[in-house]
């Protein structure tokens, strides 16, 4: 092994004092987390430690500028009692390819899954076994140089951290169109999993909420006229017998989650474009009725039905959750792939 990977155990778990059910998502960590620093142009100090603060300068880098990112991803439990993890080689993919574009060092696949894989193993006890809930995994890379000005930096740490989780969403969601923030532009960062691109979206979904919206469908900055994605997840409108998903343009995250629906509709038969989709195009098929299915994908998310899409001062209402057959059922087989009830054709599932 070139990383070896130290391992400090908790006195005792934690695990017990808290039933893992009814979870607030994000709230609740597990007891240990996985840490490895670059620094001289190297990784090293891959161990594997008590979940709790870790010391930092009020200079961080990260602190002041932003150079950091991470990415998300879900374990759940088979029949056997087997965490399994889903597609964690694509989250590395994607968090290397943020990498590049933040000046931070790519992680190699070694330290990546082997952290990952015994912190699981370590944490098995963590994984909730309710319905709906999973273990939520959370791999980020930032600067960790002590200087304030803007430079190239040489220092980096990532870590992984768990929370067990029950839904994102307990109930099919408001979606607000923007028309005043913009999220993500050309050029920017808007494919990357960056984290200053998460702390630009909190006052818009605070106003959001205040008009009685779960969150917002971010458009481009040029028009307002193309839909782009939602605050926490991709998504898709089906407009008559076709799945709509906007294409991946460099202002929207490549979602893992979103291309294991694409991959399921049309294993399914079902027709899928991936091409821009227009504001007056939703409006229009919500005026003729064809507005048959809208729901959101991502980590977090899982699939996550839309209710309605407010725009102009009215809201568009989509088909009724309860006549989506076809959402219902490729979330279905989503969630049974993920814990081994169906066979893995498409080889997402690693266990651990």
């Amino acid at each position: 092994m070139q990383y070896p990977i130290r391992i400090e155990k908790v006195a005792q778990s934690r695990v017990s004092q808290q039933p893992l059910t009814n979870l607030v998502f994000g709230k609740l960590f597990t007891d240990h987390l996985f840490i490895a620093d670059y620094a001289d142009g190297k990784w090293g100090n891959c161990h594997i430690a008590p979940y709790g603060p870790i010391a930092t300068s009020p200079s961080l880098y990260t602190m002041h500028y932003g150079q950091g990112i991470f990415e998300g991803m879900k374990a759940v439990l088979n029949a056997e009692g087997t965490p399994m993890m889903f597609r964690p080689l694509d989250n590395l993919h994607r968090l290397n390819y943020g990498a590049r574009r933040m000046a931070l060092p790519e992680v190699p696949e070694e330290i990546f899954m082997n952290g990952l894989t015994q912190l699981l193993q370590l944490d098995k006890a963590w994984v909730p076994t309710e319905a709906g809930s999973a273990l939520y995994i959370r791999p980020f890379l930032f600067a960790t140089d002590s200087l304030i000005g803007i430079k190239p930096t040489e220092k980096f740490r990532f870590m992984i951290i768990a929370t067990p989780v029950s839904k994102y969403y307990d109930k099919p969601v408001k979606i607000l169109v923007a028309d005043k923030y913009v999220r993500a532009f050309k050029g920017g960062t808007g494919d990357v999993k960056a984290i200053g691109n998460y702390g630009a979206t909190m006052l818009p979904m605070i106003e959001a909420r205040q008009k009685g919206y779960d969150q917002v469908l971010w458009m481009d900055g040029a028009e307002f006229k193309y839909a782009h994605e939602i605050g926490t997840m991709n998504f898709f409108v089906q407009i008559g017998d076709k799945f709509i998903t906007p294409n991946i343009d460099g202002c929207i995250l490549e979602g893992i989650t979103r291309s294991s629906v694409i991959a399921l509709l049309k294993d399914g038969g079902y027709s899928v474009e991936e091409r821009p989709i227009t504001i007056d195009e939703i409006v229009d098929a919500a005026d003729k009725g064809i507005l048959n299915d809208a729901f959101g994908t991502g980590t977090a998310a899982s699939l996550s039905h839309i209710e309605l899409f407010g725009y102009e001062g009215r809201d568009l209402m989509v088909k009724p959750v309860a006549e989506r057959t076809i959402s219902h059922a490729i979330k279905a087989r989503l969630d049974n792939i993920k814990c081994g009830n169906e066979a893995d054709k498409f080889n997402w599932v690693i266990p651990c």
